[in-house]
């Protein structure tokens, strides 16, 4: 992806100027809500490392895999709780739209953030049907 893009995760914004720095280790998301949308660009554009080192030490995996006939198409933020900065936690429930194998399908979460070395972290999730 071309930092003029439009960045994957909905935002309107190149990615270049919204999600890029974030992965780069530029900046930090200063809420929830924007490290949500980072690990997903993280997926979408296939930077796992960033999606790995933002998942909290004590519930993240000790590695990741990808998929790669897994195409993240979609981002849309449904609501969230907190997460703004000087919170300590807060939630984000999203739906994210894939495309696998010629078929379509919804990742529906709500997902939990929390702050560790003042920085923000997805901590775990509950997944809907």
């Amino acid at each position: 992806m071309h930092p003029t893009d439009d960045c994957p995760c909905g935002s309107g914004e190149p990615f270049g100027r919204c999600c890029l720095p974030l992965h780069r280790g530029e900046t930090q998301a200063q809420t929830a809500e924007a490290l949500m949308r980072a690990r997903y660009s993280g997926y979408a554009v296939g930077d796992l490392d960033y999606v790995w080192q933002t998942w909290h030490p004590r519930t993240r995996p000790a590695e990741l895999g990808s998929d790669p006939g897994l195409i993240w198409i979609g981002l849309q933020i449904l609501d969230t709780v907190d997460g703004q900065p000087g919170d300590q936690t807060g939630e984000v429930e999203f739906r994210a739209r894939y495309r696998a194998g010629g078929r379509t399908g919804t990742l529906h979460e709500r997902s939990r953030f929390a702050v560790r070395a003042r920085r923000w972290f997805y901590v775990d999730g509950d997944l809907f049907d």
